[in-house]
């Protein structure tokens, strides 16, 4: 049957997953105690896809980064920098040139990593570690000449700032088209409460209801990040970066122009998911805002295997529990979650066991049936737990599923020309 699946089109596997997703969480939340209508709603997938944007940019930055052979643990601090180049774009350009700013603040950063490791040979990880250091320190010492001075700013916090227009997609949810209140065709079917069919069009109602213009340019990178990386002359010298610079070279490419492309793509779209964050999240730049989505987005990178339809399943995933933590006052959405884990680790302790993995099995076994005493013996689940599942998640893909990830040849090796690796 796996490889029946694994047979099918990409849309189709896609949509296979995204519908046995949802019939999970149909179940979960039927078998929450007194019924839970909040993990398949309009509200949940649309707070997941706000929130997932930012981890999607990182992760992006990443990939083209570490597809030319460059680690960028620095793409924290470049959002930093997007965060406020965003929030000051805004307050002299309005929205659009808070998106150009927000991007060339981050460029900025993905530059300096480039001439720190591509130039001078510093090691990847410790100019990274540099980068997130210095990157909260500059916003700061600049907040305090650009925005200590004005009308609802200080040295930590711009005025507020607005994001770009919102749409509601015609037909599917309502929209207006030239004018005329279209037919709401998701949100009748959800009306009629039909177990899992309701929860499918609530679900896909929270992605055409009051959508980010922001959103849907994020969403329409993920394609051409594709097509790029993979269909063009232009990814084929990155990958080949990354992969055998050496081979590379001999081809007549020159290696350290494609690192420092790669750097500084990777840069500029982690300045964009600052700028997000500050136009589209908070409403203002407010120092300490980015809260470690840089690394969430790295470790979306690892979970997708580095490649950009990967990136998005993980950010969408990565994404979900913030956005269901937003609006859980009372602690229940949260603790549904625990039974979401338990799924997620029976399941793989069967196909681990279906692969004669037995060692696996029984891990993955016990980590269920530890996670279900946990959500038998409680009523809620801590706060944290939402910030701590993109870290767990990969913990587990690098444990159960570490022989599927291939990372580029020479991701993190100093490259000097005209020398073997």
């Amino acid at each position: 049957m796996l490889r029946r699946f694994a047979a099918l089109p990409a849309w189709a596997r896609y949509s296979a997953a995204a519908a046995l997703g949802i019939l999970v969480l149909s179940f979960v939340q039927a078998l929450e105690p007194g019924g839970l209508e909040r993990l398949t709603s309009e509200n949940a997938s649309g707070a997941m896809l706000r929130w997932s944007v930012p981890i999607l940019l990182a992760g992006l930055g990443g990939l083209f980064a570490e597809r030319a052979g460059v680690v960028n643990i620095g793409l924290e601090g470049m959002m930093v920098l997007g965060t406020w180049a965003g929030a000051y774009g805004y307050l002299h350009g309005g929205p659009w040139m808070a998106v150009l700013v927000g991007l060339l603040g981050g460029a900025v950063g993905g530059l300096l990593h480039a001439i720190a490791t591509v130039t001078f040979k510093v090691d990847h990880i410790v100019s990274g570690v540099a980068i997130n250091i210095l990157a909260p320190g500059l916003v700061r010492f600049l907040s305090q000449y650009a925005f200590a001075g004005a009308s609802g700013g200080s040295i930590t916090q711009s005025p507020v700032i607005h994001g770009l227009p919102l749409v509601t997609v015609p037909f599917l949810a309502g929209g207006d088209l030239f004018g005329w209140k279209t037919p709401d065709i998701l949100g009748s079917i959800t009306g009629w409460n039909i177990f899992f069919l309701s929860d499918i069009t609530a679900f896909m109602r929270g992605f055409a209801v009051n959508v980010s213009i922001f959103t849907l340019l994020t969403l329409a990178m993920v394609p051409a990040a594709a097509w790029l990386i993979w269909k063009t002359r232009f990814g084929l010298r990155l990958r080949i970066a990354g992969e055998h610079p050496v081979a590379g070279e001999s081809l007549g490419v020159n290696i350290y122009w494609q690192k420092y492309k790669g750097t500084v793509i990777s840069g500029a779209l982690a300045g964009l998911g600052g700028a997000f964050i500050a136009m589209e999240l908070t409403g203002f730049y407010r120092e300490g805002q980015v809260q470690g989505r840089g690394f969430i987005g790295l470790a979306a990178l690892i979970f997708g295997n580095w490649r950009p339809g990967g990136v998005l399943i993980a950010a969408f995933l990565f994404g979900y529990p913030f956005g269901t933590a937003l609006r859980d006052l009372d602690g229940r959405s949260t603790h549904a979650l625990l039974l979401l884990i338990v799924v997620g680790l029976a399941a793989i302790a069967v196909v681990s066991f279906r692969r004669a993995k037995r060692v696996d099995a029984i891990l993955a076994g016990g980590m269920a049936a530890g996670f279900l005493v946990w959500y038998l013996l409680t009523e809620t689940a801590p706060d944290w737990l939402p910030n701590a599942l993109p870290f767990a998640t990969v913990l587990i893909v690098l444990v159960f599923a570490s022989q599927r990830l291939r990372m580029p040849v020479a991701d993190g090796r100093i490259y000097v020309r005209g020398e073997e690796l």
